[in-house]
């Protein structure tokens, strides 16, 4: 093979704009225009490299690498340096390896990777839930028609559509999940190229899987939810549970003309528009508390939100269900979405446990999956207090803890080790002033073991925004002073950043307070 990426590995020509361009066979090999061209015997074109056969009749039926062609013009611009080293022995070279630029670009194809496996696993969890929505309702249909024998053949119907459905999810799950063990795999291999040649033909690759995922992705919106096969067995619900004292009625199975859009919902919010079970109503925290299947659902779709008054504006902030848990998450200083049921933020504020409250602050950083963690605020303190509304974005200057950066790690590889973060002004570490009055309470702890969340004197003295979090304990008796909180779960997330090579390049994404009624 011909480890040249500019040269057809046919002729071994330059690739060119006119008579030499890439093509892509069938069978994903790619030769100039010129060597397929003279190929073609007897309408019939065997590959060079795999001996696959393709009908043709011109090299023009086959389409244009134009990412080759994009690549290559890079690729001129790269140099792969070799360098003799000082143990060689003569005749012998030892490759540096590949170079920034053609690093820089493995390491975009690796963000691109780990984006594509996030909406896998998105899509992935949207398709479970509406799988197990589609198994309800099936159970559900199989119930009634032990009951109503007038309307069996029209149940029956439904539990086609409904099967077919399921198959339909099953056969995507399956897919996606084939894509994004691909994808991993592609992952891996990224993270052990050592040659321009592993370089490019790895990439061909990685284009061709980053490809076929986001073509799972667009057909899983396209394709689900069916809108007559929902519609259909909603309306066929209703109708014979009516039916129950005896009253027969004739219902259409013809879907109601919905337009949803290509990828602007979820699937299980485009499952709840077309449902629409519920009217649109304020919720209260006992509806949150005793957690009905259609709260739940809603919740599930993302159709929950928690409201505030921001002076002109209506504000609100997202509610979620993870783990079994919902979670506050930081408020957004826009309108709300139309189509949704709402609650106010006060009076979730207000039913959270009184005496300690758990928030939760997802990190990112480039190469890297969001990751969580959680940590269990005392109440009594202010700095906790203030931590708690830079976490949920509540305070009246609309003050966030939400996109700001971490700062440095001090004493690191030593006890007492921690991380420095809490610029909510500045993101440099000369802001974060204190959002509450100043007031002079002696209820800190102290501590020396790590997970420890400490206040952070400086640059606004005992009340800064500020915070660190102890990452090493101490070894001998020393204690941090002013500890407000403890990190429950997650300090594997907190020393994973330690260890990154850039410590300002981590993240805070997402950060709010977990409901503990």
């Amino acid at each position: 093979d011909n480890d040249k990426p500019e040269e057809c590995n046919v002729c071994f020509s330059n690739y060119d704009e006119e008579l030499r361009r890439p093509r892509t066979l069938l069978c994903g090999h790619t030769f100039c225009t010129q060597c397929i061209e003279d190929t073609i015997k007897n309408f019939q074109l065997i590959c060079p490299s795999c001996r696959a056969e393709h009908s043709a009749t011109a090299a023009t039926q086959f389409p244009i690498n134009y990412g080759m062609e994009a690549f290559i013009k890079k690729f001129k611009s790269m140099q792969v340096t070799s360098v003799r080293a000082p143990t060689a022995k003569p005749g012998q070279t030892h490759t540096r390896g590949i170079s920034k630029k053609l690093r820089s670009m493995v390491q975009e194809h690796k963000n691109s990777i780990n984006n594509l496996i996030s909406e896998c696993e998105e899509v992935l969890s949207q398709l479970g839930k509406y799988q197990g929505q589609v198994r309800d309702w099936k159970t559900q249909h199989h119930q009634l028609q032990d009951r109503l024998y007038d309307l069996v053949e029209q149940n029956k119907a439904v539990i086609e559509l409904l099967e077919q459905q399921d198959t339909s999810v099953l056969n995507m799950t399956t897919e996606g999940e084939t894509g994004k063990k691909q994808l991993q795999t592609m992952l891996e291999c990224l993270n052990t190229v050592n040659t321009v040649k592993e370089v490019v033909t790895t990439i061909e690759e990685v284009d061709q899987y980053n490809m076929e995922a986001e073509d799972w992705i667009q057909k899983c919106q396209e394709l689900f939810p069916d809108v007559n096969t929902v519609c259909t067995s909603v309306k066929v619900q209703e109708t014979i549970k009516k039916a129950l004292d005896m009253m027969i009625t004739e219902t259409s199975t013809t879907a109601v003309p919905i337009i949803l859009g290509d990828c602007g919902f979820s699937i299980m919010e485009k499952v709840m528009r077309i449902v629409g079970e519920n009217p649109l109503k304020k919720l209260t925290v006992d509806d949150l508390r005793g957690m009905s299947e259609s709260i739940k659902r809603l919740v599930e779709a993302g159709l929950v939100l928690a409201v505030q008054q921001d002076q002109d504006d209506l504000c609100y902030s997202r509610i979620t269900l993870q783990d079994g848990q919902l979670y506050l998450h930081a408020l957004q200083h826009q309108p709300p979405p139309t189509h949704t049921h709402t609650i106010q933020v006060t009076e979730v504020m207000e039913a959270l446990e009184s005496s300690s409250t758990l928030v939760f602050i997802d990190l990112a950083w480039p190469g890297s999956l969001r990751r969580r963690l959680h940590i269990l605020l005392d109440t009594d303190t202010m700095m906790a207090r203030q931590f708690v509304l830079l976490c949920t974005g509540q305070h009246q200057s609309g003050s966030s803890y939400l996109n700001t950066k971490l700062l440095k790690v001090w004493n690191k590889g030593e006890p007492g080790e921690c991380v420095m973060a809490g610029d909510y002004q500045y993101n440099n570490g000369e802001g974060g002033a204190p959002l509450l009055p100043h007031q002079r309470d002696h209820q800190y702890q102290k501590s020396g073991s790590a997970g420890s969340v400490v206040s952070q004197y400086w640059p606004w003295g005992d009340q800064s925004a500020q915070f660190c979090i102890t990452t090493r304990d101490f070894t001998d008796g020393g204690q941090w002073p002013r500890v407000f909180g403890k990190v429950v779960r997650g300090l594997d997330v907190v020393r994973a950043v330690v260890d990154h090579s850039d410590i300002t390049e981590v993240t805070v994404v997402d950060c709010g307070v977990v409901f503990t009624f």
